[in-house]
């Protein structure tokens, strides 16, 4: 899981989470436990989280088939005190990439989408920028489209209504970041493109498409495209804590983030994706490979992965809500956490879950106690430490503690719980200094995330 995560509020943007620290991702494989799973350490630290209004949804955990954690946690809709549950309706934000990349998928199968052709086989008004552009580097964000929810205007036309072909319009007279397949940056953009992909191809609208193709034969009874005007019994509503308190999340028209992030469904129909998915009855393996292995940066078609496969997630934001969703294909576990209350708390409790069912140990924040260490101690610690060639952690000392920043990213304070051993507060890491055999610090390992990474010092 990446480091340091910075998460803004409300934005569909939210799969910063894939993106940030990639390189982090790639640092080694999940560590095995061999402890079963504690069941109720789960349930004290989702609670923990809800009871301190960081957290306010549902969450699912299985493993191997059984379900182990299934529980909601706050309220679906604060003004009528309905509490939340394991068949409440929450929107997906861009957990719905992984839907759009599997649409795709099959429609590959049929013989109705060459991964590598133009984009223009499909968008024929598309510019000559483009040439280059595929629907497999928009699925991996190889493709350079700039993002168009970071657009400046993006806040004020998230709550009109548009078409498919209005929405292509915003981005399409831009220049790209990069030439397609030269580099990689997280674009919404691409999988409006996409969904405009699955509708020529098909015949069809993106929703009708998802519908058909996914949910109605999987029996996700409790998933579809959102739509304000709708009737959706047991749909949640979004918040956002503000400083003055709680209230109700901004509006955005679902017609916006289309196969980017329109899409909603439950715990319950979300394992019956997830054990679907994995259980080849989806997808040909071959797709089902190239949809979980990493192209550039940590991330696949619509997923980020592991280099190994071990863990496959994505996480997703948009107005009012927050999500998470992992699984480890090896272990058969499920971890899914959906939130109607925007922050960080699903990608910090998503993580923690699956190292839970995996008969690892969590310890809270509460739970830690900082200790002093002397300024010579200290000292020893400074400097940097390689995680990958292109990414590090800097020790720097600062007002008598130290403070440690990632490559690209802001510094935060680094607070001693014994010799060698440090945790972050603003994010949910720990660092364990190591040392060689005359007793000099001569490396680190990062936890994060369920995962030890080891650095050497430069």
């Amino acid at each position: 899981m990446p480091l340091f995560l910075r998460l803004r509020r409300g934005r569909l943007a939210a799969s910063v989470l894939a993106l940030a620290l990639a390189p982090v991702l790639a640092a080694g494989p999940l560590a095995a436990q061999d402890r079963a799973p504690d069941v109720a350490r789960m349930d004290q630290i989702v609670r923990a989280s809800s009871e301190a209004d960081a957290f306010s949804g549902a969450v699912l955990v299985a493993r191997d088939g059984e379900i182990l954690l299934d529980r909601g946690y706050g309220l679906a809709n604060r003004e009528w005190g309905v509490p939340n549950d394991g068949d409440v309706k929450f929107r997906l934000g861009s957990l719905s990439k992984q839907f759009t990349a599997v649409a795709v998928l099959l429609l590959s199968e049929q013989g109705k989408v060459d991964l590598d052709a133009p984009i223009k086989t499909w968008l024929p008004d598309a510019p000559a920028a483009w040439d280059a552009v595929t629907p497999r580097r928009l699925l991996s964000h190889t493709a350079g489209l700039p993002n168009f929810t970071t657009f400046a205007d993006y806040e004020t036309l998230k709550t009109r209504p548009a078409t498919t072909a209005q929405l292509i319009a915003r981005f399409s007279g831009r220049p790209l970041d990069f030439a397609p397949g030269e580099g990689f940056a997280y674009s919404n953009s691409g999988y409006i493109l996409l969904s405009a992909v699955i509708e020529a191809a098909s015949g069809q609208t993106y929703a009708d498409f998802i519908q058909q193709a996914l949910f109605t034969p999987l029996g996700m009874a409790d998933s579809g495209y959102d739509r304000h005007d709708r009737i959706l019994p047991r749909r949640a509503s979004g918040y956002t804590k503000e400083a003055s308190g709680m209230v109700n999340a901004d509006y955005v028209d679902m017609s916006i983030p289309l196969g980017a992030g329109a899409l909603y469904s439950t715990t319950h129909d979300l394992l019956k994706w997830e054990q679907a998915l994995f259980g080849g009855r989806v997808l040909k393996p071959q797709s089902l490979t190239a949809l979980t292995t990493p192209v550039r940066n940590g991330y696949a078609l619509g997923l980020a992965a592991t280099p190994d496969r071990k863990l496959v997630w994505h996480n997703g934001a948009i107005e009012g809500f927050n999500t998470y969703m992992a699984y480890a294909p090896d272990d058969r576990i499920a971890v899914i956490v959906l939130a109607n209350l925007n922050g960080q708390a699903p990608d910090k409790l998503g993580p923690d879950l699956m190292t839970l069912a995996r008969g690892g140990t969590v310890t809270l924040a509460s739970e830690r106690r900082v200790v002093t260490l002397p300024a010579e101690a200290l000292a020893a610690y400074v400097g940097v430490y390689s995680l990958s060639p292109t990414f590090a952690l800097t020790i720097t000392a600062a007002e008598g503690g130290l403070k440690v920043q990632a490559t690209g990213q802001p510094a935060f304070e680094l607070k001693a719980q014994g010799d060698d051993a440090f945790f972050l507060t603003e994010v949910d890491a720990q660092i364990t200094f190591t040392r060689d055999a005359e007793g000099r610090v001569d490396g680190l390992i990062l936890h994060q995330g369920g995962r030890d990474m080891p650095a050497k010092r430069q």
